[in-house]
């Protein structure tokens, strides 16, 4: 990002409330009024965002503010940028961003190809049976009238999911997944498989609350490496804290170390 671009985004980060003409150059039908993703690592390949909970990646079909509109003021070139990969509205955490169509496609790649390693952090409610384990379950879409939802089904697409708890709490665990596939909802669907719905997932969980689901860490083996960490949000602090999470304790340089 050139200098310019970095002071308008960090403009759009102190004063939120004020629309610019760059807002409108996605066809956004209102000037975006929610303040610029924190940036965790920028180069001339990539941006990765630190994305809140509640921000859609791409607009849905009744418009709103997404992760797009901000795409901008991350490069003037004709082509770009692009979504490398996708997260839920309410995902908070590493969201990789291509500034070039190369890097796109390399990203891509690596995801396709199931080598890009992903690290994300949940606190659910009460206990797994185990401390670690692998769920595999496919995933099929449900349509009804009143919504769509992700439901475990032997026709579905596969997906499978590593995972290992980091800590206990009263009633509520804090848990690392590591998606071996990336389908839709497949953490939130898979923590119920296990018995232990994600905290305030208000369609597989009770609701209560936003989402404690975190895109913990995120690493593709190119030249250079990307890799890159999250900090958790402020809504799931409390819950990580009665857990046993300290910053302290897993450094941001360290996804991998578990609480003793």
């Amino acid at each position: 990002m050139k200098p310019s671009r970095q002071k308008q985004w960090q403009a759009r980060r102190d004063r939120p409330d004020r629309g610019s003409e760059d807002d409108h150059r996605l066809g956004s039908p209102s000037p975006v009024v929610t303040p610029a993703p924190a940036i965790l690592f920028q180069d001339q390949r990539f941006v990765v965002l630190d994305k809140p909970a509640g921000l859609p990646v791409h607009p849905g079909p009744r418009g709103g503010p997404s992760v797009e509109d901000w795409f901008p003021l991350l490069s003037r070139r004709d082509d770009g940028p692009w979504l490398a990969h996708r997260l839920d509205a309410d995902t908070t955490g590493c969201l990789i961003i291509a500034l070039r169509k190369a890097a796109l496609l390399a990203a891509q790649r690596e995801f396709t190809a199931g080598r890009a390693r992903k690290i994300y952090w949940a606190v659910v409610s009460g206990r797994p049976d185990q401390d670690a384990g692998t769920v595999s379950a496919a995933l099929r879409r449900q349509n009804t009238p009143a919504g769509w939802w992700m439901r475990s089904a032997s026709s579905g697409s596969p997906a499978v999911t590593d995972w290992r708890v980091l800590g206990y709490g009263p009633d509520k665990t804090w848990i690392e997944f590591r998606p071996r596939t990336g389908r839709t909802h497949q953490l939130r669907v898979h923590s119920v498989i296990l018995g232990c719905p994600i905290l305030g997932d208000p369609l597989y969980g009770n609701g209560a609350g936003r989402l404690h689901l975190l895109s913990r860490h995120i690493e593709l083996d190119l030249d250079p490496p990307l890799s890159v960490t999250a900090e958790p949000p402020l809504h799931m602090g409390e819950a990580l804290q009665s857990c046993g999470w300290a910053p302290s304790i897993v450094p941001l340089n360290d996804p991998d170390r578990k609480i003793s």
